[in-house]
């Protein structure tokens, strides 16, 4: 059986993760590498985990969250499709489970806002993780006079909390913006599809989606 430790592990992966991550850092994207495939993965799994999904599908998910963005090692564009075909390669290589696989590929391959649909409870999960993560520390730009606004909205962002309610009907998405560096109109203007497919993600999974900034219900 391949493990989500196996995957961690594998020096493949890991430069195929490090490289896609130098690729976006040259076109001057925020942080894709392993803190942010990292935190996806551990979001993802409190997902699945709290709403009782079973062991390995838990697991599942936690591959392809660390998997989701090696496409970008071919191009930015489309990654979500071309990181869905090596992620089948490699996992294929390791001679994981097909069935596992097809849920690992379609989940990767749907966590894009251009293109993505949340057609599983592993895809869903993907999208809230990864859509969930914005923070401080993936802007790499340190002039803050040269901030575009991807960098102005992530920079902004102090504290970013994804959290399932105890009834497990409700999944809010709580963030503290610093408006001296960003707007919460500026969020919305870059994040506002993304938002949508969150919501529909949290449908997908049983679960309301609400979005509070500055402890303002939004969304």
């Amino acid at each position: 059986m391949v493990t989500f430790e196996n995957i961690k592990k594998d020096p493949s992966i890991r430069t195929y993760i490090q490289k896609a991550d130098d690729s976006l850092q040259a076109l001057g994207f925020t942080e894709h590498s392993f803190a942010h495939v990292g935190l996806v993965a551990a979001n993802s799994k409190y997902i699945l985990e709290t709403l009782g999904y079973e062991p390995r599908q838990v697991e599942l998910v936690q591959i392809a969250a660390y998997l989701h963005d090696i496409g970008n090692l071919v191009n930015r564009v489309d990654h979500s499709q071309s990181g869905a075909v090596m992620a089948f390669r490699l996992l294929d290589h390791l001679h994981m489970d097909p069935a596992e696989i097809a849920e690992i590929v379609t989940a990767i391959g749907n966590h894009d806002e251009g293109t993505g649909i949340p057609v599983s409870p592993l895809a869903a999960a993907l999208i809230l993780a990864d859509k969930s993560d914005v923070r401080r520390s993936r802007v790499r730009n340190e002039d803050v006079s040269s901030f575009d606004i991807h960098d102005r909205v992530n920079y902004s962002v102090t504290r970013a909390e994804l959290k399932i309610n105890e009834s497990k009907t409700l999944i809010k998405l709580k963030l503290h913006i610093d408006t001296r560096y960003g707007s919460v109109m500026d969020y919305f203007e870059i994040f506002m599809n993304r938002m949508i497919l969150c919501r529909t993600a949290a449908e997908t999974l049983g679960l309301q989606f609400k979005l509070i900034i500055n402890e303002q219900p939004l969304v």
